[in-house]
């Protein structure tokens, strides 16, 4: 039974391989054409310290984001806070809890919101604002569930609530992630396969789309200004599709390496690999470098690093904290930081 279930992880993994593999030539990147495209900004310093490549290494509760199987590898409660500076002057946090069930599997609850603060209202003939403010809010919240069918094999879902608004129009929509993890027969090899934001489409929808119509302007004694609605379309989430594999290398009295790679299919983007390692001496101090979004046309990302320690403090109490930095091109830099609490 355990061979089978094995065999089925490879099939489906090569099943998505073979995905990532078919219109590798398509001219039209469709960049912009997805809603809620904070729902692609990566969670967990120390995943995005490795350049982003992290599926088939996920294993603290930033896996609900990467590949939620990989909550099944978290012993006891874990906990994360982490905060982004992205481009814009926009803030996002991530808050993510997991708790082990023993023979039953694991379990988690994250939420993704944006702090992008309030802004002017202005218009053509008023430039300095007409008085009034709005905001803009991105959200997204997650229940993750993983469960290790085999010794070797994990699968796991994270269906999820997502959120936009800006001033008095909201659009929302429901989506699931999926993932497994296989350990390999090969020392220190463990592969990794996540779809995210497989859901609904979302349609913003308010006040601010009501105007006042007029249906013959050319006309006399009618009605003009008959209360409408301007349409607004539907779009897609970002769908991603995510294979990667990891490799663990003991060092003896050195430490430990740890080396990943990723290859994503994205729906709005074209096809592009991550690159990354990370350095642990002592289990104390984490080194970490990476490359993101390798032969992607027109790229704005290139390189990540970043660093952490880990520290037992009473009995099994353990926490975390670590930074990351990831260059853009002709943009602000990125800049993240994660506490994590395991117990």
């Amino acid at each position: 039974m355990r061979k089978k279930i094995e065999i089925l992880c490879v099939a489906m993994l090569l099943s998505v391989i073979t995905v990532l593999a078919q219109d590798q030539n398509r001219e039209v990147s469709k960049r912009g054409t997805t809603a809620a495209p904070f729902l692609s900004i990566a969670q967990g310093a120390r995943a995005l310290g490795m350049g982003g490549a992290f599926v088939a290494v996920a294993n603290d509760p930033s896996a609900m984001y990467w590949n939620p199987a990989g909550i099944t590898d978290i012993e006891g409660i874990g906990f994360i806070v982490d905060h982004t500076t992205w481009i814009a002057d926009i803030n996002y946090e991530f808050i993510g809890a997991t708790v082990a069930l023993g023979n039953y599997g694991a379990l988690g609850v994250n939420i993704t919101a944006s702090n992008i603060g309030e802004m002017k209202v202005t218009t053509v003939d008023q430039q300095e604002g007409t008085g009034e403010i709005f905001g803009v809010t991105d959200m997204a919240v997650g229940l993750s569930y993983g469960l290790k069918l085999t010794d070797a094999f994990a699968i796991g879902f994270n269906p999820k609530f997502v959120y936009q608004r800006i001033w008095k129009m909201s659009a929302n929509a429901f989506a699931l992630d999926m993932g497994i993890k296989y350990r390999t027969p090969f020392e220190g090899v463990t592969l990794g396969m996540s779809i995210s934001n497989f859901g609904t489409k979302m349609q913003m929808e308010g006040n601010n789309a009501i105007v006042s119509y007029d249906p013959d302007p050319e006309g006399s004694g009618n009605n003009g200004r008959i209360p409408a609605n301007l349409s607004t379309d539907e779009w897609e989430l970002p769908l991603n599709f995510r294979v990667g594999i990891g490799y663990n290398i003991p060092l003896g009295g050195l430490g430990k390496m740890v080396l990943a790679l990723d290859a994503m299919h994205p729906s709005d983007n074209y096809e592009s690999v991550n690159i990354g390692g990370e350095y642990v001496f002592d289990d104390f101090i984490y080194l970490r470098g990476g490359m993101k979004s390798l032969f992607q046309k027109d790229s704005e990302e290139t390189y990540t690093f970043g660093f952490g320690i880990k520290q037992f403090l009473i009995g099994n109490l353990q926490f975390s904290v670590d930074y990351a930095w990831q260059e853009f091109n002709r943009l602000k830099n990125a800049q993240k930081f994660s506490f994590g609490i395991n117990f």
